[in-house]
């Protein structure tokens, strides 16, 4: 077994593939879906013989940047045993493999089972606990083959995405991704907002005849608008305050948000001010989009 330090990618494989097994109860389905969510191509329960042909159709779809998984348990009957034949032959491929192990202490596995008043899938006539017990014994080569194993006991399942994002996402997947929106108030505030925030208290270039015809992003609209004592202000209490909120969306596994900036029509106050916002965010070490809603429309 290799720690996760050892897991870094190499620029010598044609593609990644990760082999998802472990105890039930232990989170398999939600490691599945982060991977999802990043973007992997994720199949379940499936007879572990079809992993490489899966993946090599794939391939053929997708080319270099494959990223497959796939869910393998019991479940699959007789051919489960197979698995460590068909985990052997693929690293022998030019891919680069990795084999997760989740599991649990008992007492959590008990707890879990209890909270979705579902029987253990190997339990029979059985408890839950003996089923516990006959799959950890079922699964004990496969937890010693395994190039990571997670122990999940003292994981949420908000927890298990993030260690999921931080050992198989790339640098910006493992990022909260901050979306600036400059929008106008005319037509509509954006349903996508997590923050909204009005600078229609800022003076109005429209009304100023050499600026009127031009946009937020323009040298001279930006000087206008951030010039103004309470426009600065604003951007440093603003800072001050989205900070730790940004910080706090990182701890609880939020990877995207959006902070929408309005004026009057989003033309040239609210383009300016989440341009300035956005590249001080930038500047701070957040992975920035900027976005302006409705730029042109006038």
């Amino acid at each position: 077994m290799h720690d996760e330090s050892s897991l870094a990618p190499r620029s010598d494989t044609t593609g990644d593939v990760v082999i998802i097994t472990g105890l039930a109860g232990a989170g398999r389905e939600t490691a599945a879906h982060a991977l999802e969510d990043m973007g992997w191509y994720v199949v379940y329960n499936i007879a572990p013989q079809l992993i490489g042909t899966l993946y090599e159709l794939r391939a053929s779809a997708v080319g270099r940047e494959n990223r497959f998984a796939v869910v393998v348990d019991p479940r699959s009957g007789p051919f489960f045993s197979e698995l460590a034949d068909v985990v052997a032959e693929l690293r022998r491929a030019d891919l680069r493999l990795r084999l997760l192990f989740l599991t649990a202490d008992e007492s959590t596995l008990v707890r879990r089972f209890d909270s979705v008043r579902r029987p253990h899938p190997l339990q029979g006539e059985e408890g839950v606990l003996e089923g516990i017990r006959r799959e950890r014994e079922m699964l004990a080569p496969y937890r010693a083959m395994a190039d990571l194993v997670i122990d999940t006991s003292p994981l949420n399942v908000h927890q298990l995405t993030m260690k999921m994002r931080t050992v198989f996402g790339t640098s910006e997947e493992q990022q909260l991704t901050v979306t600036m929106l400059s929008f106008g108030f005319k037509y509509g505030i954006p349903l996508e907002a997590d923050h909204v925030s009005d600078v229609r208290f800022i003076p109005n270039p429209y009304w100023v005849p050499e600026l009127k015809p031009k946009r937020g992003t323009d040298q001279e609209v930006a000087d206008f608008v951030l010039g103004d004592a309470n426009a600065a202000e604003f951007v440093d209490r603003y800072l001050e305050m989205i900070t730790p909120v940004l910080r706090g969306y990182s701890a609880e596994n939020k990877h995207f948000t959006t902070l929408a900036i309005g004026c009057t029509g989003g033309k040239h106050r609210s383009v300016a001010v989440a341009e300035r916002i956005g590249d001080r965010l930038r500047s701070a070490g957040h992975a920035v989009r900027i976005r302006h809603r409705d730029l042109g429309r006038e």
